[in-house]
């Protein structure tokens, strides 16, 4: 079972041409909802005359190797490891919901396209990542639903809460990686094996046709948001923000007469303040 194509048996009843135009309008249905939600919010129009303001601001111009270097650090920290999750267990579920999400759609698409019937030979290889793909995401999934996201001493929200338009993304993520997984597992046993591929091209179809509406378009935005951050910081344009200023320097203490005591080489016991116990109190 978990070296053959599952969606080679859809064409008993239904043409690889079907299939193939279905995927191509799910891309279009996310490209059309990334473009929408950029002209609604002006997010891109943000994000550019933010950078020109920093760059007018900048105390220093950056050479092409040292944004290149901010880049791949970007690609390697915020992009590939989601190191700006300081929370390890947010970090593993974001990855593993990430990554398989990412594993799973590329092999759906490829076996659509390159192996679309019985008599197509495809690598075992291809559906072992398929179903590796929707386990890693579904996975992270549950585990930020039920553990993450409904974490009553910090968030207060119990499992079967929805929250309308915020939960489409993750809800139709779920479902496509779930029936996806009980459709493969239940070939062959009539109108149950049916209804899982119905309700798996369903949450498939809101996943990708709710990216208008949902927060799907976000991580096209995070990579640059998160370069351009990089940037400001290496450029001494701070985002507007303040100089950080030497602690040590006799100027700075003058201006500020508190920073010696309260940030000196001995500070006074300020006790444990916000640390002092968890956060239960919604």
């Amino acid at each position: 079972m978990f070296t053959s194509n599952p969606f080679a048996d859809l064409t008993v009843f239904l043409s690889p041409l079907v299939m193939q135009a279905y995927v191509l309008v799910m891309l279009l249905l996310v490209v059309a909802g990334t473009m929408l939600d950029m002209r609604h919010k002006k997010s891109a129009q943000y994000f550019f005359e933010n950078a020109r303001k920093a760059k007018k601001k900048a105390t220093r111009t950056l050479g092409t190797g040292e944004k290149s270097a901010l880049a791949l650090k970007t690609v390697a920290k915020e992009v590939l490891t989601s190191g700006e999750f300081d929370n390890p267990k947010r970090r593993i579920s974001h990855l593993l919901t990430m990554y398989g999400f990412i594993i799973f759609v590329v092999t759906t698409v490829i076996l659509i396209f390159a192996y679309p019937t019985l008599n197509d030979p495809v690598p075992n290889i291809l559906p072992l990542l398929w179903y590796l793909g929707a386990a890693m995401l579904c996975l992270g999934g549950y585990w930020f639903w039920f553990s993450i996201r409904v974490d009553v001493a910090s968030e207060g929200v119990k499992w079967y809460h929805l929250n309308g338009r915020g939960d489409l993304f993750i809800i139709g993520l779920l479902g496509m990686g779930t029936f996806a997984l009980l459709w493969s597992f239940t070939m062959g046993l009539g109108a149950l094996n049916m209804l899982f591929f119905v309700l798996f091209v369903a949450c498939s179809t809101l996943l990708f046709g709710s990216v208008y509406w949902s927060k799907f378009a976000h991580m096209f935005f995070k990579p640059a948001a998160a370069f351009q951050k990089r940037i400001t910081k290496a450029d001494g344009s701070r985002e507007n923000m303040p100089a950080i200023y030497d602690l040590s320097d006799p100027k700075v203490q003058a201006r500020f007469p508190d920073i010696p005591t309260y940030m000196g080489a001995k500070p006074p016991n300020m006790g444990l303040g916000i640390k002092r116990e968890a956060p239960n109190h919604f």
